[in-house]
Order: structure tokens, then sequence, then C-alpha cells
């Protein structure tokens, strides 16, 4: 198999590996690495109302430093694959560009930290100068429970120790080169719900109407806001995204108005000190008449970065050398795996350009898969010197 960098993505492409389905993408990577002299575990995770998920890890050397390239190769569905001007999982390369499900989101950004690798291989007797690992799940894109936070966990109880890891997202905005993520924003959600008395609507007095209750606690808790950011972080925002009652009749009051609403978090908040927050907020707009309280779901992405520093530092000067371009470190964006690495050691996200991530006709330049492979390659150099 080859070690090009499009020959890896493509092959990783045509598996049509959409959450939780494998296959055959980790065993492209299995392959690979092992003809290279990695020792390749495959490791398959369950959980109760939840998908097994097939993960792999794979590591050659036995010293300091260690540094892990980390990604998932599961994808979000097509869509309406009529739509594809290539085929979703074709793989097909035309006009300078590679288009398939995952090219960006990050089956390409993966192809780039293999080609990297055996290419810092092959000038170096095939071994590192310390450890190189990959830890890949395929259950990112989905609820994230059997893929690399389990992955992690079983990694250190075998001993395994990691000093950097770098996920290959597809951290970049415009142009290659142009961002580091170097942390994320948690992520909590919760549903607001006012209790009313439901009766008809021509005797208003004998109820008591929720919704224009529900109405007023919503503007209340999006007018004030939540802190004014950092340094390191954008404010935290707080969106409500649906509003129900589930009445479908026009002259009964309801009993009931729910709305549900997600946080994107900075570290001026931890999940618990945010969650009392909006708590005393609820109860401060809701007084003494509104029957209010939040449900609050389960989250597994709290706020993260990393300090800039040698690490960064690292990362900055490849990128800087290929590119030309002095990246911004940013914590902007969704959540990603990041948040279950950075428990085992300092992380940052680097990958492809992000703007045909879920869309029809994914597609990455092929030039940026070239340039990605070369900035792998510095920061392999750098890392090892």
């Amino acid at each position: 198999m080859s070690a090009d960098v499009v020959s890896i993505a493509r092959d990783l492409i045509r598996c049509p590996s959409v959450t939780p389905l494998d296959a055959g993408a980790l065993g492209v990577l299995e392959r690979l690495l092992g003809d290279a002299g990695f020792t390749v575990h495959r490791v398959t995770f369950s959980e109760e109302g939840h998908a097994d998920i097939e993960n792999l890890y794979a590591r050659i050397g036995t010293e300091a430093p260690h540094i892990c390239f980390a990604g998932h190769t599961d994808v979000v569905p097509p869509g309406d694959e009529a739509a594809w001007s290539h085929g979703a999982f074709a793989g097909e390369v035309k006009d300078g560009l590679l288009y398939g499900r995952g090219a960006v989101d990050m089956k390409g950004g993966i192809a780039a930290s293999v080609a990297a690798t055996l290419e810092y291989l092959a000038a170096n007797d095939g071994k590192p100068k310390g450890s190189i690992s990959f830890l890949i799940t395929g259950d990112e894109e989905s609820v994230a429970v059997n893929g690399t936070i389990k992955l992690l966990a079983w990694a250190a109880e075998r001993g395994e120790k990691f000093d950097h890891c770098i996920v290959g997202e597809p951290s970049n905005v415009e142009t290659m080169g142009d961002t580091i993520k170097i942390g994320r924003r948690g992520s909590q959600s919760g549903t607001l719900v006012v209790d009313g008395v439901q009766g008809h609507v021509a005797y208003p007095h004998r109820a008591s109407n929720p919704v224009p209750d529900i109405a007023a606690l919503i503007v209340a808790l999006s007018g004030d806001p939540l802190d004014q950011g950092n340094a390191q972080f954008q404010p935290s925002n707080l969106e409500f995204t649906s509003v129900d009652v589930g009445n479908t009749a026009t002259n009964v009051i309801p009993a009931q108005a729910k709305a549900k609403f997600n946080i994107r978090f900075n570290d001026h908040h931890t999940q618990e000190s945010l969650r009392a927050l909006i708590d005393t907020r609820v109860a401060a707009a809701a007084g003494n008449r509104i029957k209010a309280h939040v449900i609050w779901e389960p989250s597994n992405s709290d706020s993260f970065v990393t300090r800039p520093g040698a690490f960064t530092d690292t990362v900055v000067a490849a990128i800087t050398e290929i590119t030309g371009r002095v990246p911004d470190l940013n914590t902007g964006g969704g959540t990603s795996d990041a948040r279950f690495i950075k428990n085992y050691c300092p992380v940052i996200e680097f990958g492809l350009v992000g703007q045909t991530m879920h869309q029809i006709d994914e597609h990455t330049k092929v030039a940026d898969l070239e340039q990605l492979t070369k900035i792998y390659r510095g920061v392999l150099d750098r890392y090892f010197a």
C-alpha cells in the first residue's frame, strides 16, 4: 500500500465508515502502521444502550518523548448521495481536489499524519528518537462514549504515558496555516421547564398560561452575559434551540412549556458552577409567581486550554516554515475529542481547512494534503531534534 498521502486518504474515504460502522477504515491504518513496525492494537468497547465501537492504538518506540497523533475515522452520513458531484465514498480527485465524506473531517488529516510519520521513519532508520503513537476512534461524530475516552483509559492502564498530542481536526478557517486550536469551550445542554395550569382560553382566570412566562424567562436568560471572556476564550454564550408546549388545540391553555438550550462556556466556569449560575438566574427571573426549573443533561465536555509554550512553538515553527504564515492560537468552534486527551497531556488541534466539512461535496485541495504532510513531518523533525 502506498505511503503517498493522497493514496492513503482515498483508501480511507472509500471505507463508508458512518458512525458506528468501521467498514474497513481501521484495517487500512493497521496494515500501514504494522508494516512500518508499529505495535498495533484493535480494541472494541461496549456500553449498554450504545453501539459497539472499534478503536485502534498503535505505537512505535519505547522511550520519551512520546508524541501522539489522535483522530477519528468515523464520518457523518453523506445525506442525499445523488446530490454529490462525485461519489460520497469514491475518493475521486478532479481539478486538484479530493472529494468524499471525511476528506476534511478528518480522514485527510489522519492520512497526512500517517504519511508524515512513514516519511520520518524512512529517514531515521525506521525508529523515532522517542515514541510516536496513533490513537484513532470510530466514535467521535456520535455520542463519543465507546471511543477516545475509553481508549485513553485503556492505554493508561497499560502504562502508556503521552507527552504531547496533535489532533488532526480541520482547524484552519480560510487557508492552510491560519489557525491552531489550543483549547475548546465546554458544552452544557438543558431544558427550561415552566409549569402552568391547563384551562379553557375563554376562562383564563381559571388557568395559568406558561407560554408568556417561558417567553419572559427566555428573554431574561438571553439578555444577561455569562462573562466577558478572557485572553484565551471568547465570552460564553447561551442559545435557546427550541420551544415546545405539546399543544395541538387552539382553545386550550397548556399545562407546561419547555425550552431547550445549549451553553458553550469558557474557563470562567465549571459545569457545576455554570449550572448553579443558571439555576440562580432562573429563580430570580421567575420570582414567587412563575413555577420554573431546569433539567440538566449529562455532559462530558469541559472547557480547556493548552497554554502557549515549547510545544506550541514547535508546531508554529513547522507551520510557518511550510506556509509562511504565523497561525492564530484559537479556542473557538465546537467540541472535539481533545477534551478527553487534555486530561492526559497537552493537546492542540491542527488539520485541514474546514470549510466543506459535513457538506455535500466535502473536499480538500490535494495541495493542502501535501502541505499538511510536510507540516507534520516538520513537527516530528523538530520534536525529536
